[in-house]
Protein backbone atom coordinates (compact mmCIF):
# COMPACT_ATOMS: atom_id res chain seq x y z
CA UNK A 1 0.00 0.00 0.00
CA UNK A 2 3.17 2.49 0.80
CA UNK A 3 4.74 2.00 -2.63
CA UNK A 4 1.57 2.40 -4.21
CA UNK A 5 0.91 5.83 -2.32
CA UNK A 6 4.67 6.67 -3.06
CA UNK A 7 4.13 5.97 -6.86
CA UNK A 8 1.37 8.26 -7.20
CA UNK A 9 3.17 11.14 -5.63
CA UNK A 10 5.81 10.36 -8.08
CA UNK A 11 3.58 10.68 -10.96
CA UNK A 12 2.10 13.74 -9.50
CA UNK A 13 5.48 15.55 -9.17
CA UNK A 14 6.09 14.54 -12.53
CA UNK A 15 2.91 15.77 -14.63
CA UNK A 16 3.90 18.89 -12.34
CA UNK A 17 7.01 19.42 -14.08
CA UNK A 18 5.80 18.50 -17.59
CA UNK A 19 2.71 21.10 -16.92
CA UNK A 20 5.69 23.72 -15.82
CA UNK A 21 8.01 23.21 -18.73
CA UNK A 22 4.89 23.93 -21.04
CA UNK A 23 4.29 27.20 -19.45
CA UNK A 24 7.59 28.54 -18.82
CA UNK A 25 8.05 31.83 -17.09
CA UNK A 26 8.25 34.42 -19.73
CA UNK A 27 10.11 37.85 -18.86
CA UNK A 28 7.86 39.66 -20.18
CA UNK A 29 5.49 39.52 -17.74
CA UNK A 30 6.57 42.38 -15.56
CA UNK A 31 5.63 44.64 -19.24
CA UNK A 32 2.27 43.20 -19.35
CA UNK A 33 1.49 44.51 -16.19
CA UNK A 34 3.24 47.77 -16.21
CA UNK A 35 3.02 50.40 -18.74
CA UNK A 36 6.11 52.35 -16.51
CA UNK A 37 9.90 51.90 -17.85
CA UNK A 38 12.17 50.38 -15.33
CA UNK A 39 14.93 52.81 -14.36
CA UNK A 40 17.85 51.87 -11.90
CA UNK A 41 19.86 54.40 -10.17
CA UNK A 42 23.40 55.11 -11.86
CA UNK A 43 25.07 54.65 -8.50
CA UNK A 44 23.94 50.70 -8.08
CA UNK A 45 25.34 50.25 -11.82
CA UNK A 46 27.76 51.10 -13.57
CA UNK A 47 26.33 52.79 -17.04
CA UNK A 48 27.41 49.68 -18.80
CA UNK A 49 25.24 47.80 -17.22
CA UNK A 50 21.93 49.78 -16.63
CA UNK A 51 22.32 50.01 -20.72
CA UNK A 52 22.28 46.29 -20.95
CA UNK A 53 19.48 46.12 -18.32
CA UNK A 54 16.97 48.87 -20.97
CA UNK A 55 18.27 47.32 -24.35
CA UNK A 56 16.99 44.17 -22.55
CA UNK A 57 14.21 45.57 -21.75
CA UNK A 58 13.47 47.49 -25.12
CA UNK A 59 14.32 44.47 -27.39
CA UNK A 60 11.61 42.28 -25.29
CA UNK A 61 9.06 44.79 -25.50
CA UNK A 62 9.43 44.86 -29.26
CA UNK A 63 10.05 41.33 -29.51
CA UNK A 64 6.14 40.75 -28.28
CA UNK A 65 4.48 44.28 -29.65
CA UNK A 66 4.28 46.35 -26.19
CA UNK A 67 5.23 49.23 -28.56
CA UNK A 68 3.64 52.01 -25.82
CA UNK A 69 6.48 50.09 -23.48
CA UNK A 70 9.05 51.20 -25.77
CA UNK A 71 7.62 54.99 -25.97
CA UNK A 72 8.55 55.63 -22.13
CA UNK A 73 12.10 54.88 -23.49
CA UNK A 74 12.11 57.37 -26.00
CA UNK A 75 13.72 60.77 -25.33
CA UNK A 76 11.68 63.70 -24.16
CA UNK A 77 12.44 66.31 -25.97
CA UNK A 78 14.64 65.01 -29.30
CA UNK A 79 12.70 62.19 -29.64
CA UNK A 80 13.54 59.07 -31.81
CA UNK A 81 15.07 58.58 -35.20
CA UNK A 82 14.66 55.28 -37.05
CA UNK A 83 17.56 55.07 -39.81
CA UNK A 84 16.48 51.22 -42.11
CA UNK A 85 19.87 51.32 -42.81
CA UNK A 86 23.63 52.05 -41.28
CA UNK A 87 23.37 55.58 -43.07
CA UNK A 88 21.59 57.81 -40.33
CA UNK A 89 19.97 60.28 -43.26
CA UNK A 90 18.63 63.10 -41.22
CA UNK A 91 16.78 64.35 -44.31
CA UNK A 92 15.05 60.81 -44.64
CA UNK A 93 15.18 59.03 -41.84
CA UNK A 94 11.62 59.03 -39.64
CA UNK A 95 12.09 61.07 -36.92
CA UNK A 96 9.01 61.05 -34.06
CA UNK A 97 8.87 63.42 -30.95
CA UNK A 98 7.61 61.24 -27.99
CA UNK A 99 4.45 62.60 -27.99
CA UNK A 100 3.75 62.54 -31.67
CA UNK A 101 4.69 58.58 -31.19
CA UNK A 102 1.84 58.26 -29.00
CA UNK A 103 -0.11 59.41 -30.97
CA UNK A 104 0.09 57.70 -34.36
CA UNK A 105 1.38 54.64 -32.68
CA UNK A 106 -2.72 53.58 -32.13
CA UNK A 107 -3.19 54.45 -35.40
CA UNK A 108 -3.37 53.34 -39.60
CA UNK A 109 -1.75 56.10 -40.54
CA UNK A 110 1.01 55.63 -43.25
CA UNK A 111 4.44 56.91 -42.92
CA UNK A 112 7.79 57.43 -45.27
CA UNK A 113 10.49 55.78 -43.80
CA UNK A 114 12.79 55.54 -46.33
CA UNK A 115 14.08 53.78 -49.52
CA UNK A 116 15.05 50.49 -50.26
CA UNK A 117 18.33 49.55 -50.49
CA UNK A 118 18.83 48.50 -54.03
CA UNK A 119 15.69 49.17 -56.03
CA UNK A 120 15.18 52.63 -54.69
CA UNK A 121 12.10 52.11 -53.53
CA UNK A 122 10.52 54.33 -51.01
CA UNK A 123 8.99 52.55 -47.83
CA UNK A 124 5.81 53.17 -46.74
CA UNK A 125 3.79 51.92 -43.34
CA UNK A 126 2.15 52.33 -40.18
CA UNK A 127 4.33 52.68 -37.01
CA UNK A 128 3.62 49.10 -35.70
CA UNK A 129 4.28 47.32 -39.12
CA UNK A 130 7.77 49.16 -39.18
CA UNK A 131 8.93 48.07 -35.81
CA UNK A 132 7.52 44.61 -36.36
CA UNK A 133 8.57 44.27 -39.76
CA UNK A 134 11.76 46.05 -40.35
CA UNK A 135 13.03 47.35 -36.92
CA UNK A 136 12.05 43.68 -35.17
CA UNK A 137 12.55 41.79 -38.23
CA UNK A 138 14.68 39.40 -37.13
CA UNK A 139 14.73 37.91 -32.78
CA UNK A 140 16.95 40.09 -31.74
CA UNK A 141 16.75 38.70 -28.39
CA UNK A 142 18.64 35.62 -29.69
CA UNK A 143 21.85 37.83 -30.86
CA UNK A 144 24.82 38.70 -29.71
CA UNK A 145 25.60 41.87 -27.60
CA UNK A 146 28.22 44.55 -27.96
CA UNK A 147 28.35 48.04 -26.23
CA UNK A 148 30.02 51.11 -28.29
CA UNK A 149 31.16 48.54 -30.24
CA UNK A 150 30.12 47.36 -33.90
CA UNK A 151 29.90 43.79 -34.74
CA UNK A 152 28.33 44.16 -38.47
CA UNK A 153 30.56 45.42 -40.57
CA UNK A 154 28.87 45.73 -43.93
CA UNK A 155 29.46 47.33 -47.22
CA UNK A 156 27.56 50.58 -46.55
CA UNK A 157 28.58 54.38 -44.71
CA UNK A 158 27.81 53.92 -40.45
CA UNK A 159 27.85 57.57 -39.49
CA UNK A 160 26.80 56.60 -36.11
CA UNK A 161 29.28 58.73 -34.23
CA UNK A 162 28.89 60.95 -36.53
CA UNK A 163 25.95 62.17 -36.05
CA UNK A 164 25.14 61.37 -32.76
CA UNK A 165 28.56 62.13 -30.75
CA UNK A 166 29.24 62.08 -27.12
CA UNK A 167 26.36 59.08 -26.84
CA UNK A 168 26.35 55.56 -26.14
CA UNK A 169 24.99 52.32 -27.86
CA UNK A 170 24.30 49.15 -27.88
CA UNK A 171 24.48 46.86 -30.75
CA UNK A 172 22.34 43.26 -31.38
CA UNK A 173 24.29 41.57 -33.79
CA UNK A 174 22.62 37.96 -35.54
CA UNK A 175 25.65 36.73 -37.18
CA UNK A 176 24.99 35.44 -41.10
CA UNK A 177 24.25 31.90 -42.76
CA UNK A 178 27.23 29.86 -43.95
CA UNK A 179 25.12 28.62 -47.40
CA UNK A 180 24.87 32.84 -47.76
CA UNK A 181 28.47 33.31 -47.23
CA UNK A 182 27.58 35.22 -44.15
CA UNK A 183 26.03 37.98 -46.00
CA UNK A 184 22.66 37.86 -44.47
CA UNK A 185 23.17 38.85 -41.05
CA UNK A 186 21.45 41.50 -39.35
CA UNK A 187 21.91 43.94 -36.43
CA UNK A 188 19.87 46.57 -34.73
CA UNK A 189 21.85 49.20 -32.71
CA UNK A 190 20.03 51.71 -30.22
CA UNK A 191 21.66 55.14 -29.09
CA UNK A 192 21.09 55.82 -25.99
CA UNK A 193 21.30 60.12 -24.54
CA UNK A 194 21.08 60.94 -20.82
CA UNK A 195 18.58 63.25 -19.76
CA UNK A 196 17.75 64.65 -16.16
CA UNK A 197 19.83 61.71 -14.86
CA UNK A 198 18.32 59.02 -17.01
CA UNK A 199 19.01 57.08 -20.22
CA UNK A 200 16.60 57.83 -23.15
CA UNK A 201 16.57 55.98 -27.01
CA UNK A 202 17.26 59.07 -29.57
CA UNK A 203 18.02 56.36 -32.22
CA UNK A 204 16.87 52.87 -33.76
CA UNK A 205 19.45 51.96 -36.47
CA UNK A 206 19.12 48.98 -38.26
CA UNK A 207 21.52 47.33 -40.06
CA UNK A 208 22.47 44.23 -43.19
CA UNK A 209 24.31 44.15 -45.73
CA UNK A 210 23.35 46.05 -48.94
CA UNK A 211 23.67 45.67 -52.31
Amino acid sequence: MRKTFLAILLLAALSCEKEQDKNPTVSTDNLKRSNERTDTKQDALSEEVALKKMNDEILQALKVGYYDIFSNYIHPEKGVRFSMYAFVNRNEDKHFSKIDFEKYLPTKTIFTWGSRDGSGEIYKTTIKQYLKNWAFRKDFTKSEYAFDTFLGKGNSLNNLKEIYPNTHFTENYIPGSEENAEMDWNALRLVFEEFDGKYYVIAVINDKWTI
